[in-house]
């Protein structure tokens, strides 16, 4: 017998990064919202590595921070280092990496949920989705629990039909030996959508106090922190050291050894795993020119005693992954507390959603994270923030939120799963960002932040806040242009910074120009008559230095989104329009783009098929019109 849990706007099943920033979202715009999770304890669990951020991922939580989103918030408060990558390149790829306290980022995640309006947690396994003419209307649990809401949003991670792998063993299970999702992947699959078998993996725990640091290199935060969130200023968390290591000659001996054990050599694992988070095993033999492999030992938070080993992912038995532990220097002694494993799951086709991350086949459903076909905590977060604002704005009757290549990673991670899909789990790299200059990791307020204002999600005084930096950013830089000043004024101090002395006078912008000139010298010749924090001197400098590049890509951009305004309705049938290949027909009818920038992204869509494309919505709209 069936019992009635009541009604919502917006119901979001399970509780990881995805499932936290969408509920969130929803209930800030004001939605009635349910959020339904296997494992209350669970809420923001990071059930892999003890991180938050690097390349192209750290970009994706400015991002949601500069939207609204709590993940940089999170971190912000839960940190127990916080590093700037890369700051030897250009600041295209600068990346925020922070270590977590995994179990005190979990309970801020939770207690900060618990406090929200709009927003109820509930502990339940949802198996069956209620579909009522046509469009999802809410889900059913195990306990025959009846829900019911305008909008569901699903989020289940790594959870649907979960297989812990282990050397020769294999059990049902979800992440960390939680229970798995099993009928609501069947009914998904009786609902017509199509799903395929990945696998990710994770690497054992170790005891700190088994560890000889002696023999391992310590990695310390920064001393000068920058953050992921454009509200924190500051913060008073001790930082932890992390410690590298290498794998040894050993290390690959007892590997190559036992891979008639490794359940991804022996046929055991079916799903296909993540090309850029390889197992160790799988880098023994596809790298087995090198010598060894880079080990880094990540503290998993202040109250405990256990070590991630980074680089160590495995699915090899227990016994094997001990042997191998204690032959790595520094681990020679060392106590493994957890196994590694390999989990496979059920995900979805991503060619079955709209940039919305609707899904087609049924209005009302929605989709992110893991589900989606990606990996990691921060892809799956930046899909939950766009997939809760989706789901606000559908129950609103109000058009969705879709963030161009142009303005976001978290855009070309979308649009990447949803015009070409993804035959592993998709891991978003800065080379995908075409456009990776105007995508900086200092800029994602610039970017983002309006956005975030108009649908809600950013406070009136945070984005006064943000329009008193802009205005400061855009005067500095004009004053910079019309301060002129002499050589005496200037060459001594050029100087210091190893610059060439000028003959003539010239204004401070030019001088900026110079690569060896850093902000630091304009406060020293003429300090702006208006305060500046670091961020905004940061600003100003990039946006001179790199004028030129910026303006060469905002002008492709433009180009763009001429292509991206012409769009495709959604009534086109590709099988009429004469000359089209096969190959165009096939892919446009089953991708169904929206515009003709999407459609000319899909895989196997030549220029001569968009040439066309072009030709026959011209005459479209024009009989359409004339019907009008």
């Amino acid at each position: 017998m069936n019992y009635d849990g009541g009604s919502y706007d917006v119901i979001v099943i399970g509780a990881g990064h995805a499932g936290c920033e969408a509920a969130l979202a929803a209930a800030r715009m004001g939605c009635r919202t349910l959020m339904i999770t296997i494992n209350l304890d669970m809420v923001a669990f990071m059930p892999c590595n003890p991180s938050i951020g690097g390349p192209a991922k750290g970009h994706v939580v400015r991002e949601i921070d500069a939207l609204g989103g709590e993940m940089g918030r999170n971190i912000d408060k839960t940190f127990i280092q916080l590093r700037m990558l890369n700051t030897g390149k250009g600041p295209a790829v600068h990346a925020l990496r922070a270590q977590a306290d995994k179990f005190l980022y979990q309970h801020t995640m939770k207690e900060t949920m618990e406090k929200t309006a709009n927003l109820t947690l509930r502990q339940g396994m949802v198996e069956e989705l209620i579909v009522e003419d046509g469009r999802c209307a809410g889900v059913v649990t195990k306990t025959g629990t009846v829900y019911r809401s305008k909008t569901v949003i699903l989020t289940t991670g790594t959870y649907l039909r979960g297989k812990v792998i282990m050397g020769e063993l294999t059990y049902e299970s979800g992440p960390n030996n939680q229970q798995p999702s099993v009928k609501l992947s069947e009914n998904l699959r009786e609902l017509g959508f199509e799903l395929v078998r990945f696998k990710t993996g994770t690497p054992p725990r170790v005891h700190r106090d088994t560890i000889d640091f002696s023999k391992t290199e310590i990695q310390p935060g920064d001393e000068k922190l920058k953050f992921f969130s454009y509200e924190t200023k500051s913060s008073d968390n001790e930082q932890l050291p992390c410690w590298l290591t290498y794998t040894s000659a050993d290390t690959h001996q007892i590997i190559n050894d036992n891979l008639h054990r490794a359940p991804m050599f022996t046929g055991i694992i079916e799903g296909t795993g993540p090309r850029y988070c390889p197992s160790i095993e799988d880098k023994i033999v596809r790298f087995s020119d090198k010598s060894q492999h880079q080990i880094f030992l990540e503290p998993e938070g202040k109250n405990t005693s256990e070590y991630y080993v980074q680089g160590l992912s495995t699915s090899l038995p227990e016994d094997v992954q001990l042997a191998m532990l204690r032959s790595i220097p520094g681990m020679e002694k060392v106590e493994m507390m957890r196994n590694g494993y390999a989990i496979e799951y059920d995900a979805m086709v991503p060619t079955q959603l709209w940039p919305s991350l609707e899904t087609k086949r049924l209005p009302g459903l929605f989709t992110a994270g893991q589900i989606n076909g990606t990996s990691g905590y921060e892809e799956a977060a930046g899909q939950g923030i766009i997939a809760g604002i989706n789901a606000a704005r559908k129950v609103q009757e109000k058009e969705p939120v879709v963030l161009d290549r142009s303005q976001g990673y978290i855009g070309v991670l979308i649009d990447d799963l949803v015009t070409k899909g993804t035959n592993e789990p998709y891991r978003l790299l800065t080379s995908r960002a075409e456009y990776r200059l105007l995508l900086r990791h200092d800029n994602a307020d610039l970017r983002l932040t309006p956005i975030g204002h108009e649908i809600g999600l950013i406070t009136e005084a945070r984005y006064e806040a943000f329009l008193d930096k802009k205005a400061r950013v855009e005067q500095e830089i004009t004053r910079l242009q019309e301060t002129k000043v002499k050589p005496v004024q200037v060459n001594e101090v050029l100087a210091e910074y190893g610059s060439a002395p000028i003959a003539d006078g010239s204004n401070l912008l030019t001088l900026m120009r110079r690569p060896e000139v850093a902000y630091s010298f304009v406060d020293r010749i003429s300090p702006a008559p208006v305060e500046l924090d670091e961020e905004m001197k940061e600003q100003v400098e990039i946006q001179i230095k790199y004028a030129g590049y910026i303006e060469k890509q905002l002008l492709h951009v433009e180009k763009l989104q001429k292509m991206e305004k012409k769009k495709i309705p959604e009534d086109i049938n590709y099988n009429e329009i004469h000359g089209l290949a096969m190959e165009a027909r096939q892919k446009l009818t089953k991708i169904a783009p929206i515009s003709i920038g999407q459609a000319s992204r899909i895989a196997g869509v030549t220029p001569a098929d968009i040439s066309i494309l072009l030709v026959y919505l011209e005459h479209y709209n024009r009989v359409t019109a004339a019907k009008g």
